[in-house]
């Protein structure tokens, strides 16, 4: 109980004036938690004030187009987070009138919403007696106490699932997990914690046993593919060609132009001799206006080495009907992953140029 005091007033001097920290209304408190997993609040903030501005209740949200969603998610990453926002807006809105449910094990039947996202919205909102374990909260907890069970085994998830329970207090559960979050966020940060300052030093497990920085252990290292894309941007008069990513995998109802995907690059040669360009060009001429070099573009779990061609066709052909033919100057009103944002960014005007390519 002493821990969770310490760290509650040291979240009282220290807290940031975050916008979702100024309301109990579960749409934002749930928008919010969505948007930073996995993002910096700094980045966060500007995605979150941005919808609510678009969409201020949940029902404008499941109202709302999913491109137009998309779009507005646009650069925030973890795409299917979008998606199950929007599923999951839907399901409030149309299924129950509105309402959240308003304990944690209800939320977690909510598409998107697992127990860490449960446990915030049923604390902070319904004030329901229920920890949070984040990263920060992990690594808060795993250091306070050494816990030296590695946090992503079965040993170290339970550890962790006990000792959260232990040190809640029941009087102020919303206010002491936000406060312990901020606390890992500012304070116990992962490197360089500035230990010399902090209230429950003289308690922490992890400094006693010179552990501070070795903890919380991870066993798991995530495997990182390597994959290759050429990506060919066809100009014809005003128009282009774009595709809409149906199939699960990265950028899923994201749009991008007409891929060939290889195990490593071919020559250029190659390349316009492959069985899709031609299937692409076949029935006009074409003119090669822009060739990229190949940028490197870092996920989560992959590793993507990808060029884009820009060409130009003296018509349009059968062979990209399967793709959505729109006005170039339309392009910025459809979602696209930030790979394909930050390129578009740099390429006003097609121009010829010339490059290296490999043999």
């Amino acid at each position: 109980m002493q821990f969770a005091h310490s760290i509650i007033n040291w979240y009282h001097t220290h807290q940031r004036d975050l916008p979702w920290r100024r309301t109990k209304d579960p749409y934002r408190i749930w928008l919010s938690e969505i948007m930073l997993q996995q993002t910096r609040v700094n980045q966060g903030m500007a995605y979150y004030l941005k919808f609510v501005q678009h969409y201020p209740t949940v029902q404008h949200l499941a109202d709302a187009p999913e491109d137009a969603v998309m779009k507005d998610w646009q650069g925030l990453g973890y795409y299917s987070r979008a998606r199950h926002l929007h599923a999951t807006a839907k399901h409030i809105a149309y299924e129950r009138g509105g309402k959240f449910p308003e304990t944690a094990k209800e939320l977690q039947k909510l598409k998107g919403i697992g127990v860490y996202t449960s446990a915030a919205i049923a604390s902070f909102c319904f004030g329901e007696v229920r920890p949070v374990v984040d990263g920060n909260v992990a690594r808060v907890i795993s250091r306070f106490l050494a816990i030296e069970d590695a946090i992503d085994s079965t040993a170290g998830k339970k550890a962790l699932e006990e000792s959260a329970a232990a040190l809640i207090i029941s009087e102020s559960p919303a206010t002491y997990n936000q406060a312990i979050m901020e606390f890992g966020a500012l304070q116990c940060t992962p490197k360089s914690p500035e230990c010399d300052r902090c209230p429950v030093a003289g308690s922490c497990a992890a400094l006693a046993k010179g552990l501070v920085n070795r903890l919380p252990l991870k066993l798991k290292k995530t495997k990182q593919t390597t994959r290759y894309f050429d990506y060919f941007i066809f100009h014809h008069q005003e128009h282009l060609w774009i595709n809409r990513r149906e199939k699960k995998g990265i950028w899923q109802h994201l749009y991008d132009f007409p891929l060939i995907e290889h195990s490593g690059f071919p020559s250029r040669e190659a390349l316009l001799q492959h069985a899709l360009f031609v299937k692409w060009t076949e029935g006009s001429t074409y003119r090669i206006l822009q060739a990229s070099p190949a940028y490197k573009h870092i996920l989560s779990h992959q590793k993507l080495h990808v060029r884009f061609w820009e060409v130009e066709l003296s018509k349009a052909t059968k062979g990209l009907d399967g793709y959505r033919k729109i006005a170039g100057h339309t392009l910025g009103n459809f979602a696209v992953p930030r790979l394909l944002e930050n390129y578009l960014a740099t390429q006003q005007k097609a121009r010829t140029v010339e490059i290296a390519f490999p043999e």
